[in-house]
C-alpha cells in the first residue's frame, strides 16, 4: 500500500484498549470519528459524522454547543487552549464571556473503570456577578460508518439514530445482526432530540445554573456494544461509578505507565510514544474482549489493522513490557495463540488469519527472543511452562532449522522484516536474529531438542567469515549475500546493520561495525532509520534531533521529513512502540543524555 498523507487536522488524540477516539478537532472540541476493533469482521469498525473525517471535512460525529441564557455561544469565539494530561487525556480550556469552560475527552482506564466507553466532561465555571443558565448540549449526525482493514468499505444499510431507555440515544445501522451500535447519555436530565434522514441527526442537552462564583458540571458518557442493548447497559455502568470517580482511576493507572529517563524532554518523547503503542497498537475485540495486536488503529495509516509477528513482537510488545508486565506476558500468550502456528509467514489480520505471505526469518526468531526479553525484565521464566508458548518455541526451531544451509550455519529469508523482498537469501540482519534466537532456544527446549539447535557462535562466525566483503582495503559487512560470491550493500532500515549490537552480533565500538555503518546512507525520510542509528556512533546526535522532531503531533510516522515533520503514515503505533523503547534502551544502556 502506498503511503498515507498526515491529515491537514492537527486532531487530539486518546482512547482505552477498547475505543479509540482519534479524530478530537482541537478548534472546538468536535469528535468526528470512534473506533473498535471486531474480532468477527477482522477489522477496525469505525463511526463518524462523514466519509472524510480523517481530513476532518463534513460534520462531526458530535459535538458540544453551549447556550447562555438561551443565546447560542462559539465555544472557542474568545480562543480555545489544550493540554494533555499525562501524555494521553486531552483537556481544553476556553472563555465564553464571564463564563470559563473546562473540557476533557477520556476513556476510562484501569481497575474497574476498563470498559469500552468514554466521557465528554464540561464544566462550567460563572467569573461574573450574575446568574447564568447554561445548556451544553452534544449536537451530532451519524452520516458515515465503515470496516477497515487497510482501506475503508462503508457499511450498505442504512443509519439509525433512535431513543433508547433511561434517557439515552442509540447510533446503529438498520441491518441485523449488526457489528456495533454507540449509546449516549448524559450525567443528569436531559432533553433528547432527533431529526430523521439519511444521515440522521441528535442532541442531547443539559441544562444548569450556575449563581455568580459557582462552577456546574455537566458530562456525557457514551459506549459501544456488539449491539445496542450493550451499549445502553455499559453507559448505566459509567453513570453509576460516575466521571470523577473514572477519571480519577485513569490518571492513576496511567501515571503507573510512566517512564523516567533523567530528562523531561526524553521522558515527553518515550511517554507520549509510549501511550500511544499501549492503546493504539494492542486493542480489545467489542465481540470477544479477547486482545489483538495490530499495527496501527489510527485511520490514516496504510498499513491499518494487519501486522506482523516481528511488529507485534520487537515493536509493540517491547513498549508495552516496559510500562505493564502483566499485559506485556498476556499479550506474549496471545500472539503465541494467534500467530505461533506459522511464526514469520507473513502479514496477519489482527485474529490471526495470514494477511499476505511472505516468509521472514527474524518472523520466526521474534518468538524465542520475546521470551526471553519478558523473562529477564519480569524475573517470570515459568511462562515457558504455558502450553502455547512451549509449541510456538518448538515451531519456531523447526522453521529455522528448515531455512538453514546445507554446508554452513546461515540461514535464508524470502522477505526482510520491512515486506520487502530480500537481494539474496542470506541476510546480514536476520542471522544476527537467528543466532540471538539460537542462543535462547539452546536454554528454553528440552535437554534433547537443545542439544540439536545450532551453536549460535557458529552462526557469528560463519556471518563474520560470508558477510565481511573487501571494499578498498578494509573490510565492510555486506546486507545480504548468496554464498556464490554476489553480495549487496543496500541497507533496508528493518533490517539495517545498524541493529546488530542489539542481538551481541556486533559490539558498537567494534571496527568493523563503526566502518559499516558509515556507508549507511543518511536520513532518507524514514524514522525507522533514525531509530536505529540511536544504536550506532551517532546515536547521541539523533536523540537530540528526536527531541525537536514535531513527528505527527509527537507520535511517530513512517515518513517524515528532515526537520522530523510527518508527511505519511502518521499515527504508527508499532513505530511508536519502538522508538520509545528504543530511546529508553539507549539512555540506559548506552548512557545518552538528552
Amino acid at each position: 500500500m502506498p503511503p498515507r498523507p498526515i491529515p491537514s487536522v492537527p486532531w487530539q488524540t486518546t482512547g482505552n484498549h477498547w475505543l479509540s477516539l482519534p479524530c478530537i478537532h482541537p478548534a472546538d472540541g468536535a469528535v468526528h470519528a470512534i473506533g473498535v476493533l471486531h474480532r468477527g469482521a477482522r477489522a477496525a469498525i469505525e463511526f463518524a459524522g462523514a466519509a472524510g473525517f480523517e481530513q476532518g471535512t463534513g460534520e462531526p460525529l458530535f459535538r458540544p454547543v453551549v447556550r447562555v441564557d438561551g443565546e447560542v455561544r462559539e465555544l472557542a469565539a474568545e480562543g480555545i487552549a489544550w493540554e494533555r494530561a499525562i501524555g494521553w487525556l486531552p483537556t481544553f480550556t476556553c472563555a465564553v464571556g464571564s463564563l470559563l469552560l473546562r473540557g476533557t475527552v477520556f476513556a476510562p482506564y484501569g481497575r474497574d473503570a476498563d470498559m469500552a466507553g468514554a466521557v465528554y466532561a464540561v464544566t462550567v465555571e460563572n467569573r461574573g456577578t450574575q446568574r447564568h443558565e447554561v445548556e451544553v448540549a452534544l449536537v451530532g449526525r451519524l452520516g458515515h460508518r465503515q470496516q477497515r482493514v487497510r482501506t475503508a468499505r462503508a457499511f450498505d444499510d442504512a443509519h439509525r439514530v433512535l431513543l433508547a431507555d433511561d434517557d439515552m440515544i442509540v447510533l446503529e445501522g438498520a441491518a441485523i445482526p449488526g457489528v456495533a451500535a454507540i449509546a449516549i447519555g448524559a450525567d443528569g436530565p436531559a432533553v433528547r432530540e432527533l431529526i430523521d434522514g439519511e444521515t440522521p441527526m441528535f442532541a442531547l442537552r443539559r441544562t444548569v445554573t450556575i449563581e455568580a462564583g459557582q462552577s456546574a458540571p455537566c458530562a456525557f458518557y457514551l459506549a459501544v456494544g456488539p449491539e445496542r442493548d450493550g451499549a445502553c447497559a455499559t453507559v448505566n455502568v459509567l453513570r453509576r461509578r460516575g466521571w470523577r470517580t473514572l477519571l480519577a482511576a485513569t490518571r492513576e493507572a496511567l501515571q503507573q505507565l510512566e517512564q523516567a529517563t533523567g530528562s523531561e524532554a526524553v521522558d515527553r518523547l518515550v511517554n507520549r510514544n509510549l501511550m500511544f503503542a499501549y492503546f493504539y497498537g494492542v486493542g480489545r475485540g467489542l465481540d470477544d474482549a479477547h486482545y489483538y495486536l495490530v499495527r496501527t488503529r489510527a485511520p490514516w495509516h496504510s498499513v491499518g489493522a494487519t501486522v506482523r509477528d516481528w511488529e507485534a513482537l520487537m515493536w509493540t510488545l517491547a513498549a508495552v513490557q516496559l510500562a505493564d508486565a502483566g499485559l506485556a506476558r498476556e499479550l506474549l500468550v496471545r500472539t503465541c495463540e494467534l500467530h505461533g502456528y506459522a511464526p514469520g509467514q507473513g502479514v496477519h489480520y489482527l485474529d490471526g488469519t495470514l494477511f499476505e505471505p511472505g516468509f521472514a526469518i527474524e518472523g520466526a526468531a521474534a518468538y524465542p527472543i520475546a521470551v526471553d526479553r519478558y523473562i529477564r525484565t519480569a524475573n517470570d521464566d515459568q511462562i515457558v511452562e504455558e502450553p502455547v508458548v512451549a509449541d510456538t518455541l518448538y515451531v519456531a526451531n523447526d522453521d529455522l532449522t528448515a531455512r538453514r544451509d546445507e554446508r554452513l550455519p546461515l540461514y535464508a529469508t524470502e522477505v526482510s522484516p520491512s515486506g520487502e523482498p530480500v537481494r539474496h537469501a542470506f541476510t546480514l540482519h536476520g542471522n544476527a536474529v537467528v543466532a540471538a534466537a539460537l542462543d535462547v532456544l539452546r536454554r528454553t527446549l528440552d535437554e534433547e531438542a537443545a542439544r540439536d539447535v545450532e551453536d549460535p557462535e557458529a552462526v557469528r562466525a560463519a556471518i563474520r567469515r560470508h558477510f565481511a566483503l573487501d571494499r578498498g582495503g578494509k573490510a565492510q559487512l555486506a546486507s545480504s549475500v548468496d554464498l556464490a560470491g554476489a553480495s549487496d550493500q543496500t541497507d533496508d532500515p528493518a533490517a539495517s546493520v545498524l541493529w546488530l549490537p542489539l542481538y551481541e552480533t556486533l559490539d558498537r565500538d567494534d571496527s568493523l561495525f563503526r566502518r559499516t555503518v558509515r556507508s549507511v546512507p543518511p536520513m532518507d525520510g524514514g524514522l525507522l532509520r533514525e531509530i536505529a542509528r540511536l544504536l550506532g556512533p551517532d546515536g547521541a546526535e539523533v536523540l537530540q534531533w528526536l527531541r525537536r522532531a514535531p513527528l505527527d503531533q509527537g507520535i511517530a510516522a513512517a515518513v517524515v521529513d528532515a526537520d522530523g515533520r510527518a508527511i505519511a503514515d502518521g499515527g504508527d503505533a508499532a513505530l511508536a512502540g519502538l522508538l520509545a523503547s528504543t530511546v529508553w534502551y539507549v539512555v540506559h544502556a548506552h548512557g545518552l543524555r538528552g
